[in-house]
């Protein structure tokens, strides 16, 4: 499998130079420039580090599987201590929410590499603890059928750019493959989860998320898990309760989160990433 996602990044190569006229990264300073986008927010791993996720319903946040991964364990994040920071921007968030459930795609594995498979399958829904319910956050709908030389955007926050979202409006799909999309867009640790959107018509749908990043000669591409089906399956065992994590933690009642700094030595080892 290694060698099949290996294929995907060396066939990038002959193709990167079609995608030269990627737009740049633009940091979401102000709430003007956040406007339509605070949806999308900072997953804290209960202090071992975070990744992106977005809501795609007031209650349920989209993001990469591996992302509830301690990579040095190789077992689950105690979900309690995860928290969706919604718009966060130079530590100020829109909303603030624990975790209630999670789902992780039922042929998800993880083992700490990144293979074509687990890329492919490398999604989640979290079940927040109270939805999200303000007029300032409109939850992102799904699309499907991503296509190879699509114009796509991603939001993301990572580790060079951790106290707001950056935005990159245009990027390319340079290949797809069972699954696995292969992108030109601009994402680095922490990235993991990040929707990466189609834009039409002013509207935005998540049509991927990010998985993994690639370094091929000096050349960045991104990896993506396309959607295809796959939120719908995880909001049918999300409601049915097949395969879903609770999280059994007592909870302490009137408790309010902590919005302190981002710290500098925190770890980002919640994403992974693979570097042929």
């Amino acid at each position: 499998m290694r060698r099949a996602i290996l294929a995907i990044v060396a066939f990038c190569a002959m193709v990167t130079a079609a995608w030269a006229d990627d737009s740049p990264l633009r940091r979401l300073n102000t709430m003007d420039d956040s406007r339509g986008w605070e949806a999308v927010g900072r997953l804290e791993l209960g202090g071992s580090g975070f990744c992106t996720g977005a809501l795609i319903a007031p209650n349920l946040v989209l993001t990469a599987a591996h992302c509830l991964f301690d990579p040095a364990t190789k077992k689950r994040v105690d979900f309690g201590s995860i928290e969706f920071l919604a718009g966060l921007r130079d530590g100020r968030a829109e909303a603030y929410r624990r975790v209630r459930r999670v789902v992780i795609h039922p042929s998800y594995r993880y083992d700490g590499q990144a293979t074509a498979e687990r890329v492919r399958n490398d999604l989640a829904l979290l079940e927040l603890l109270r939805p999200v319910q303000s007029t300032s956050i409109t939850p992102f709908k799904t699309g499907l059928q991503l296509r190879k030389g699509e114009s796509v955007g991603v939001v993301s926050y990572a580790m060079d750019r951790a106290k707001a979202p950056s935005f990159q409006e245009s990027c390319g799909v340079m290949h797809r493959q069972k699954g696995v999309v292969v992108l030109s867009c601009d994402v680095n640790f922490g990235s993991s989860g990040a929707p990466v959107f189609r834009i039409q018509n002013g509207e935005a749908q998540i049509v991927s998320v990010v998985s993994a990043k690639a370094d091929l000669d000096g050349t960045q591409v991104a990896l993506g898990a396309q959607l295809d089906g796959a939120v719908e399956l995880l909001k049918t065992q999300l409601a049915s309760g097949i395969g879903v994590t609770e999280d059994f933690m007592p909870r302490i009642k009137g408790a309010t989160p902590v919005t302190g700094r981002l710290q500098s030595q925190r770890s980002v080892g919640g994403a992974k990433f693979v570097k042929p």
